[in-house]
């Protein structure tokens, strides 16, 4: 019985690693746990951060490429910095996010997420709650 306990626990500990080597991660699911507290997807926002559409929206005009605009959103979420935000109107009413605290392929990867949230049809230029 031990045995086979053991052959049991050991067959789903490495099919569990190999499916996390197989699956990228998810930049969805990074948000959903980590940032889904202060910021909404979608308009209105919530009281403590910018929703992530207008934010999408907002790399689009800034960044001529998804690597720019993704290696820029990476690094400020690892440090954000005023000089560095693309709507300082932003900072005025929601304040400076905290770091996030996770691993630089995690941060590239939910930017990546954010990058792909534009969505053209809302307009451009708009500012957040406005």
């Amino acid at each position: 019985m031990k045995r086979l306990l053991l052959t049991i626990g050991m067959g789903v500990l490495f099919s569990t690693s190999a499916r996390a080597a197989i699956n990228p991660l998810d930049g969805k699911a990074i948000f959903d746990k980590n940032c889904s507290v202060c910021h909404s997807i979608n308009p209105p926002p919530k009281l403590l951060a910018p929703p992530i559409v207008p934010l999408a929206s907002r790399y689009h005009m800034q960044f001529q490429s998804k690597a720019e605009g993704v290696n820029h959103l990476a690094a400020y979420l690892k440090a954000p910095d005023k000089k560095n935000s693309i709507d300082p109107q932003a900072i005025v009413r929601f304040g400076l996010m905290p770091p996030v605290a996770l691993s630089d392929k995690e941060l590239h990867t939910v930017a990546q997420w954010v990058w792909d949230q534009d969505n053209q049809s809302m307009g451009r230029g708009r500012r957040f709650g406005r």
